[in-house]
């Protein structure tokens, strides 16, 4: 028998199906509840464009995925992709109980435009949608039948998030946060966030160069490592993404060599073919802002985003393409303080790239920290700089061939310290191994020196005005004069391309050197470490040139482990 048509829904199960999708389908919400304030000053519903819907494909992938949503944006400008996120929180907090939001941007005239934009949705809302609120003012939104509501803050200027615990929050613009209060600021935030399921954290931001707090957490979220990684997802939406950008392209117009560059780049890895209106305007971006400008503003590539970075020492294009080259580790060593030697560790703190060559000479550059704990940077009045965790003690293995083959980076105690580097030596066919003597550096060369007796520890030439003679002293002193010789020197090598930069870590460090534009100084961004560069730079400094060793298919150090 035929069967028969199924009966008309009434009226009131209509009403729940429609309830039961604005509970459940935020775009379905955002088109029918939320309006928006276009850039011609007209209130219109939220209608989700094309970069909108890519962003919010992948959170909603992470949350069926993950249960939570956890990401890191790089965007371009003005894609709209705060206002998605911005209605994403009020669609959440608006309709479930007990839940809290924030959001967090750099300035307080950003800050107000963010939470403008949220009141807006609220006091456009289709009455019988909009939540009831205990209070609204400058800086709260309280939903109080719901117990649930959002606060604002700014950057440095406010006690951010302190005692909370929250359920969303949106960290915008951190790549422009204060660098002396970023790291703890966002740090806290996202501890004030509990690792549960249906939680939300979105920190995105423009790059501002490889150096701060919202570079850290890139680094984090793209790190193939997995004992470094943060949890954090990178959503990258790049300029072309927007169909706004273009422009009339007038009779005559010709492609040029890097527009042909990037419409290959982005047809194979986008799968987009780059119209000619598109790249005028992008011509004409360039021609108003230069290319360095318009790459940090409206990038391709994330590695194109972060290429401006203040006052660079090395060249951050080619260290780009050098990191986007490095080779996988290929041996994850840990010192094993019993039997004085490395061996297979998961874990490993040394990353070795090459086999250890019987044939080969090798030279180890190390820099020493003070050890396990963290550390304050004071500017020349006493005001806090920044504050994390401590420098590292980095030892650099550089081949004949001037190759990063190996390097070992852990915070460590000084004297400790010399039983790595002895054991890290003599795992190099008895390396030359200069070591900094500057403050903590002088245990470890000590121990070095007359404990071990390592054969093979660099010396130096001392002037005695007691004596009017020369002696030797072991390691290698860093002063206002040796500083900068070989910092300059590694600068030369590294233009020259005459060394091998097959380490990640060293290639990030290398593209947050800076130069102060105030003192002229030269050192680690705000927030950013430089030991592997110094101890890059005393390897650099003391090797003795390449050449080609006898080729040699053993690996004696591997085949014993």
């Amino acid at each position: 028998m035929p069967q028969s048509a199924p009966s008309a829904l009434t009226v009131e199960e209509k009403r729940k199906r429609v309830r039961q999708r604005l509970l459940t389908d935020f775009e379905f919400y955002a088109s029918r509840c939320l309006k928006i304030r276009t850039k011609d000053a007209r209130i219109v519903p939220f209608k989700l464009n094309h970069a909108q819907k890519l962003f919010l494909d992948q959170i909603l992938e992470q949350w069926q995925r993950t249960g939570r949503v956890r990401v890191l944006v790089l965007k371009a400008r003005q894609l709209g992709l705060s206002t998605l996120w911005g209605g994403f929180m009020y669609w959440w907090i608006s309709q479930h109980r007990a839940t809290k939001g924030i959001v967090v941007t750099h300035k307080a005239d950003a800050t107000a435009a963010l939470f403008d934009m949220t009141k807006r949705y609220h006091m456009e809302m289709e009455p019988t949608m909009r939540p009831h609120t205990a209070r609204s003012n400058s800086r709260e939104l309280k939903f109080d039948v719901l117990d649930s509501g959002y606060m604002i803050a700014t950057a440095g200027a406010d006690t951010v998030g302190r005692g909370e615990t929250l359920q969303l929050a949106h960290l915008s613009e951190a790549g422009l946060w204060p660098k002396s209060k970023a790291a703890e600021i966002g740090n806290g935030l996202l501890q004030a966030v509990p690792n549960v399921d249906d939680t939300f954290v979105c920190i995105e931001s423009t790059a501002r160069g490889k150096s701060g707090w919202f570079y850290q957490q890139y680094v984090a979220a793209t790190t193939e490592d997995p004992t470094l990684g943060s949890g954090y997802e990178l959503v990258f939406l790049p300029w072309f993404v927007d169909p706004a950008y273009t422009e009339k392209v007038p009779a005559g117009f010709n492609r040029n060599d890097d527009e042909d560059k990037l419409a290959a780049m982005v047809l194979e890895k986008w799968g987009m073919t780059l119209t000619d209106g598109q790249l005028l305007w992008r011509r004409q971006k360039v021609s108003q802002d230069g290319l360095d400008l318009f790459k940090q503003e409206y990038p391709s590539s994330p590695e194109e985003a972060f290429l401006t970075s203040g006052a660079p020492v090395f060249n951050l294009e080619y260290l780009a393409e050098q990191e986007k080259a490095a080779p996988d580790i290929k041996h994850r060593l840990e010192f094993d303080p019993v039997e004085g030697r490395f061996g297979p560790s998961d874990r490993g703190r040394l990353f070795v790239y090459y086999e250890v060559d019987p044939h080969e000479e090798y030279t180890i550059g190390a820099d020493v920290a003070k050890g396990v704990g963290r550390e304050e940077r004071r500017d020349a009045k006493g005001n806090l700089m920044s504050a994390g965790e401590g420098d590292y003690s980095v030892a650099v293995v550089l081949d004949s061939k001037k190759r990063i083959v190996a390097k070992f980076r852990a915070q460590v105690d000084p004297d400790y310290y010399a039983d790595i580097l002895e054991a890290l030596g003599y795992m190099f066919n008895t390396a030359r191994l200069a070591v900094e003597f500057n403050n903590h550096g002088i245990l470890p060369n000590t121990r070095l020196w007359k404990d071990k007796a390592y054969p093979n520890l660099y010396v130096r030439e001392v002037y005695d005005k007691t004596t009017e003679q020369t002696k030797e002293e072991v390691g290698f002193y860093t002063d206002v004069k040796t500083r900068p010789l070989i910092i300059d020197q590694l600068r030369q090598a590294i233009r020259e391309r005459a060394i091998g930069l097959t380490d990640r870590d060293t290639l990030r460090e290398l593209q947050t050197f800076v130069a102060d534009p105030e003192t002229g100084k030269i050192e680690a961004d705000v927030g950013c470490h430089d030991d592997c560069v110094m101890s890059l730079a005393i390897a650099n400094h003391i090797h003795e040139g390449s050449w080609a060793p006898l080729e040699s298919t053993d690996d004696l150090y591997f085949d014993m482990i």
